[in-house]
């Protein structure tokens, strides 16, 4: 597999995509990341994620049918790989393991 490693934004889109089962096109991929992470991001940063996640084998795509409300155009659906689904988890599980390590002191308090 190409790529093994993600970083965080493209961490970000895969759980997005994952949460949002079987609708993950850009535009909902971005709306998703505005909403949920208050990130704002182009949606031209999303695409090419997107683009990138499936070149590493970690997502897969589609396109659908054309509809009258998007003007006769299609839309690519993207959808997670179990690759893509191993990353994610090896990600959160590298991230746990570090963040056991940061002092209470530092960690906000759960009160």
């Amino acid at each position: 597999m190409r790529g093994a490693h993600i970083g965080e934004f493209e961490e970000l889109v895969l759980m997005a995509v994952a949460a949002l089962s079987g609708e993950g096109y850009g535009l909902a991929v971005r709306e998703f990341l505005v909403e949920k992470a208050n990130r704002k991001v182009a949606l031209g940063a999303i695409h090419a994620t997107l683009y990138r996640l499936q070149e590493k084998g970690m997502l897969r795509s589609e396109l659908e049918g054309a509809t009258e409300k998007r003007g006769g155009r299609r839309k690519r659906m993207f959808r997670l790989t179990n690759t893509g689904v191993e990353s994610i988890r090896k990600a959160r599980e590298a991230r746990e393991r570090v963040w056991s390590l940061v002092p209470s002191a530092l960690k906000p308090s759960t009160t």
